[in-house]
């Protein structure tokens, strides 16, 4: 069989095992093992066991169960009710006013939690209801938090980005640094589009309770202190050299158990939830890891990655026309799979075209984590979606609708990162 048809049988049984119900990671592992055995000379049950072991005993994987604990312990916590008060005042004077509570506290949540999802459900069960009762127009809510919820893939430290490390091989705490500046511009230009959206819509937004003074202000910002001394113990350590990201994510659990506990809401119920659900998402981000691995060994033996490389070389394609078409592709594989699995089950296959295209590694992760990041507002499979309709009982069809400005805003950071590429690459050039 040529490539053609090996790539199509192998991509056809892919899709009819994840159509089935078949698990992610299993899918990967068995599609894998199909393609080792029928088409390379290796034993696939040797392969598949070396592989999977490789990929589980991974020290620099251990960032990643430490820090979706982290993010489950803050998900327990008063955290979220004292980031509205500390953030509520400071919007007041702003076209949309506490529409903005949305990204800000998106953006404060993601630099303590790795996980889209989790800012997502944390900051909505903080915002929803607060907006809702103050007046504030529903569609421009759920949207906004929908768009800003997916900057916990981006402000590190991100689940994405340790998974996008380890399969690529690039430093993970570069990768972090580089997200920030990309972070901040995506919030900028969500918080722009609420601030024209205000101004052109100013009969939707109520009029404010009371104002408060600078000193009443200030007082109330008093309630961020522990989220902001656990942004610079995690960040702070990663980006001083003091801790690796693997460590600074012990720092991270350490520093939420102690809040937890100074917020009287550690107990026993608390602390046994927060670590099975953990290791329950750990453990499907694990197998899916391990069955890409062996995947991407697989399609190794049978040459396809070289092949593919050779047939994008091919077709001349500028680099900038690469960058679209993986944009493109990405987004429709999002709309099927989890960005985990869409990392890990592409980069055997496209890191080898984009090494040849001349692009920087640590640049084209930043490139990954937004387009992933599209992906997680794009139905049907847009995880974010899934958190909201499970929150509101909304229709996903409705929220996928109010959400689509900020996907745009998403395609624009895109081009963004293309024309100004010094967004990603000037602060880890820095390090």
């Amino acid at each position: 069989m040529n490539d053609v048809a090996i790539t199509t049988l192998l991509i056809v049984t892919l899709f009819l095992l994840l159509g089935s119900g078949v698990w992610i990671g299993l899918t990967l592992a068995g599609v894998a093992w199909i393609g080792m055995e029928l088409f390379s000379s290796r034993p696939a049950g040797d392969a598949m066991a070396v592989t999977v072991w490789g990929t589980a005993s991974s020290w620099t994987l251990t960032a990643l169960p430490l820090f979706i604990w982290m993010g489950e312990i803050l998900f327990r916590t008063r955290l979220s009710e004292s980031m509205f008060r500390g953030l509520a005042p400071w919007v007041e004077r702003l076209p949309g006013r506490l529409l903005h509570t949305n990204v800000i506290g998106c953006t404060i949540f993601a630099a303590v939690s790795g996980s889209s999802a989790a800012t997502c459900a944390t900051i909505g069960k903080m915002t929803l209801p607060e907006l809702g009762k103050r007046g504030y127009p529903e569609d421009i809510t759920i949207g906004s938090l929908a768009g800003a919820g997916t900057l916990g893939l981006l402000i590190p430290p991100s689940i994405i980005m340790i998974v996008y490390g380890v399969t690529a091989d690039v430093s993970i705490a570069r990768l972090f640094v580089a997200g920030i500046i990309p972070g901040i511009v995506l919030a900028c230009l969500f918080s722009g589009y609420l601030a024209v959206w205000s101004l052109l819509n100013k009969q939707r937004i109520p009029v404010p309770d009371q104002v408060l003074s600078f000193t009443q202000k200030l007082h109330e910002s008093r309630h961020l202190i522990p989220v902001v001394l656990l942004i610079a113990g995690v960040l702070g350590s990663i980006y001083t050299g003091v801790a690796t990201a693997t460590e600074a994510a012990a720092v991270g659990v350490v520093g939420s158990l102690l809040l937890s506990a100074l917020q009287r809401s550690l107990n026993w119920t608390t602390f046994r939830e927060s670590l099975m659900g953990a290791t329950r998402l750990y453990c499907m981000i694990a197998l899916i890891l391990a069955g890409a691995a062996f995947l991407t060994l697989s399609m190794g033996y049978i040459g396809l990655p070289r092949n593919l490389a050779e047939y994008v070389r091919s077709l001349g394609l500028s680099p900038f026309m690469l960058m679209i078409a993986l944009a493109v592709f990405y987004i429709i594989l999002g709309s099927f799979l989890d960005g985990i699995s869409m990392v890990v089950l592409t980069m055997g296959v496209i890191l080898p075209t984009v090494q040849a295209a001349g692009f920087d590694l640590v640049w084209f992760g930043i490139f990954i984590v937004v387009v992933v990041e599209m992906a997680q507002i794009t139905p049907p499979v847009g995880f974010n979606l899934f958190v909201l309709q499970g929150m509101t009982g909304k229709e996903i069809t409705w929220i996928a609708r109010v959400t689509m400005p900020f996907f745009f805003l998403m395609c624009g950071m895109v081009l963004l990162l293309w024309f100004v590429p010094q967004i990603a690459t000037w602060l880890p050039s820095k390090m």
